[in-house]
C-alpha cells in the first residue's frame, strides 16, 4: 500500500514573488486603500489599524527590518525546496485553496478534488513595471507558454470514492475550461517548489475564503484523518507527500494566532485546532484551513523545522504571517 513519508507546509502569499523594493515602497501605497480583519474579527480600514499600532511598529517597517526578513523568507523557500526535493516522492497531495480562479460565487464548493490526468498552468507574460503586483501574481505562472502538469488521477479518483464513503460531500474536478488554470495556491507549488521536477501532483480543493459554506476547523482535522486513511488503503507502493498551501495569518498579521496555530502543530494539540474560532480565520488567514487538514492527515508526524517571519510592510503591521514547515513520519 502507498505511503505517507512527508509532510510540508508553506505561505504562497504575493510578497514571495515580490521584489525586495515591493515591500520597502510599493505595499506602503497599495495596502492603505484595503479593508482588513483585525485580531478580533472585525473589518476595520487601515487608519483604523494605524491609530492602534504600538509605538515601536515604525521599527518594524525600516528599510534594513523589511529587507532582513526579505532575506530570511527567501532562504526558507530555498530549504523547504530541499527538503521535498530529499523526501523523494512518487506523488504530492497539494490542500490549497481557490480564490475565483476555478470556482465564483455562483458555484462555490466547500471541498473539492482534480482527478483530471493533467491540470494546466497559465501563460506569463510581459507587464510594465508600474504594474508591479500583477508582476509578482505572474511570477507564479509559466515563461514559456501554458503547461500541463501530470496528476495523480489514479489517486485522486480514490480520494473522491473513499472520501464519498466517509459522508464528506465532494465536488469532482475532471479537467479546466479552456480559458481557466490551477488557482495560485497550486501554481506556487508547482513554480516554487517543484520546478521541472515531474512529481504527480493530487489538488485538494477548500473553500477557505468565502462564506458562507466554509469548512469548520474540527472538519478540516476530519478531512486530513480521512486523507491519510486513504492514502494508506491505496493499492501502490508510491512514496506520498503532503503540502499545505498557503497561510498563516494576513492581510493583518496576527502573530499571536500564528504562534498559537504552531505551537498547537508542534504539540499536536489538535483539541486547540479543532476549536479555532472560525472570527479569526477570515481573509487571508482562512488558509490555516489547510494546515489543519495536513495536522489532521499526519497526527503522529513530528515537527522537524519551522520557519516563521512576520511579513509586516507598513505601520499599520499589514503583511502576511510567512511560515514554512516541514513534519517528519515516525520512526
Amino acid at each position: 500500500m502507498a505511503k505517507l513519508v512527508a509532510a510540508f507546509a508553506s505561505s504562497h502569499s504575493v510578497m514571495l514573488t515580490c521584489q525586495l523594493v515591493d515591500w520597502q515602497r510599493g505595499f506602503r501605497v497599495f495596502d492603505k486603500a484595503g479593508s482588513y480583519f483585525d485580531r478580533d474579527g472585525e473589518v476595520r480600514s487601515y487608519d483604523d489599524l494605524l491609530k492602534a499600532t504600538p509605538p515601536e511598529a515604525a521599527s518594524l517597517v525600516t528599510d534594513e527590518a523589511i529587507a532582513g526578513r526579505f532575506t530570511e523568507v527567501h532562504a526558507a523557500m530555498a530549504h523547504l525546496r530541499g527538503l521535498i526535493e530529499a523526501a523523494r516522492l512518487d506523488t504530492l497531495v497539494i490542500c490549497g485553496d481557490d480564490q475565483k480562479e476555478l470556482f465564483s460565487d455562483e458555484l462555490m464548493p466547500s471541498i473539492g478534488v482534480y482527478y483530471g490526468d493533467t491540470i494546466r498552468n497559465g501563460a506569463w507574460r510581459e507587464l510594465p513595471e508600474s504594474e508591479w503586483y500583477r508582476r509578482a501574481q505572474m511570477l507564479r505562472l509559466e515563461k514559456g507558454g501554458e503547461r500541463d502538469y501530470p496528476v495523480d488521477s489514479a489517486l485522486a479518483r480514490h480520494f473522491i470514492d473513499g472520501l464519498m464513503d466517509r459522508d464528506f460531500d465532494i465536488a469532482a474536478l475532471g479537467g479546466l475550461p479552456k480559458d481557466q488554470y490551477e488557482g495560485h495556491a497550486f501554481s506556487f507549488v508547482h513554480r516554487t517548489y517543484l520546478q521541472d521536477r515531474v512529481i504527480p501532483v493530487t489538488p485538494v480543493f477548500l473553500n477557505t475564503f468565502f462564506p458562507p459554506n466554509q469548512p469548520k476547523p474540527a472538519r478540516c482535522l476530519a478531512l486530513g484523518a480521512a486523507l491519510r486513511q486513504l492514502i494508506e488503503s491505496f493499492p501502490s507502493d508510491a512514496r506520498v507527500g503532503l503540502i499545505a498551501s498557503g497561510g498563516l495569518s494576513h492581510f493583518c498579521v496576527d502573530d499571536d494566532l500564528d504562534h498559537a496555530v504552531m505551537n498547537a502543530m508542534r504539540t499536536k494539540d489538535h483539541e486547540f485546532l479543532a476549536r479555532l474560532d472560525p472570527k479569526r480565520l477570515q481573509a487571508g488567514s482562512s488558509e490555516i484551513r489547510n494546515w489543519l487538514v495536513l495536522a489532521g492527515a499526519a497526527p503522529d508526524f513530528d515537527l522537524e523545522w519551522i520557519s516563521y517571519t512576520p511579513g509586516y510592510r507598513t505601520e499599520a503591521l499589514t503583511g502576511t504571517g510567512l511560515a514554512f514547515a516541514s513534519w517528519k513520519p515516525p520512526g
